[in-house]
């Protein structure tokens, strides 16, 4: 076969392709879906901050106009808050003490008994007893917290008077026990998860050192996971501090000052929920007081979510 012959052969048509195998086209069409889900998630993340920022917003104007007739000093030095009084009495203390007693109270329940479910789940129950007392623990979060409120006033109160009899009808005691039990899912869940977390080969170093498995669940996989479960101890101190509807029914809605758990205190939430009912005139000096208290249970959430994050930070382990 001569030379021109093979010359005049026809010669294929080669469609220019990406290295992953697409077309130019193909490949524009997913870098632009690309670019949609990436602006979708950005939109979402900034959405959140600018919700964030203006909660923050309204807070500190709507505090600003209190703080023009009430002085700092008396907010935050006053032992008596009587906004409803002929004198009212604008003192953030008997709300803040109220709020910190039944914080301590649910936290002096859910703290211990929500780790001690999270090692015996990680480290100790079968995997088909796991997959069925978890999501059972997680149903107690689930339930309204005005039940929790009313199964505290009409359920524990009784039964704590049986054992106190003096105790009162309405007190943070009742209250603070039944918001320890409904915060555990919130502890005890995400210490699970944490442990979990830990990976497999240190247990068995543990093992092969002669560790058992309580040994090993208590002196390994703890502190191991101890960024993670102080995590979840911030989530439940943040969710007690924020409850409303448990404290504004069975802690009682009396202003009052004391550390005692067997006395009857309001909260701020509580205070917030009183003054929403209608109890006083919009754009009065008192009404612009729940935003006051607001801010300040929002300076709260925030210090402690500081403090989560240092502890985060601090025992942050490196696999």
């Amino acid at each position: 076969m001569s030379s021109d012959a093979s010359t005049s052969l026809p010669v294929p048509t080669v469609r220019t392709r990406s290295p992953i195998g697409l077309t130019p086209a193909a490949v524009r069409i997913r870098i632009w879906k690309e670019r949609i889900i990436e602006s979708g998630l950005l939109f979402a993340a900034l959405s959140s901050v600018a919700i964030t920022l203006g909660i923050v917003g309204i807070l500190l104007y709507e505090s600003a106009s209190f703080f023009a007739h009430v002085s700092m000093k008396d907010f935050l030095t006053d032992t008596y808050w009587t906004p409803l009084f002929a004198v009212p009495r604008y003192g953030i203390l008997p709300l803040v003490a109220g709020t910190l007693v039944t914080t301590g109270v649910a936290l002096a329940v859910a703290i211990p008994v929500g780790t001690i479910v999270a090692v015996y789940l990680s480290e100790f129950a079968p995997s088909a007893l796991r997959e069925i007392l978890k999501p059972v623990l997680e149903l107690l979060s689930a339930v309204p917290t005005v039940v929790y409120g009313y199964f505290a006033l009409l359920f524990v109160t009784p039964l704590l008077q049986k054992i106190y009899p003096g105790l009162p009808t309405f007190s943070m005691l009742s209250a603070g026990l039944v918001m320890g039990v409904m915060i555990i899912p919130y502890v005890s869940s995400l210490s699970e998860d944490a442990m979990r977390a830990v990976p497999m080969s240190l247990r068995e170093g543990a093992y092969a050192m002669g560790a058992n498995r309580t040994l090993t669940a208590l002196k390994v996989v703890f502190p191991a996971a101890l960024s993670g479960i102080a995590a979840s101890y911030v989530l439940a101190v943040s969710r007690a501090i924020g409850e409303t509807m448990i404290v504004a029914v069975a802690a009682g809605m009396q202003p009052n000052l004391t550390l005692n758990p067997a006395e009857p205190a309001e909260t701020i939430t509580a205070y917030i929920v009183q003054v929403s009912l209608g109890d006083l005139p919009h754009g009065s000096v008192g009404y612009q007081s729940i935003f006051a208290a607001g801010l300040v249970l929002f300076l709260m959430t925030l210090a402690f979510n500081i403090l989560g994050y240092v502890l985060r930070r601090r025992f942050r382990e490196a696999y």
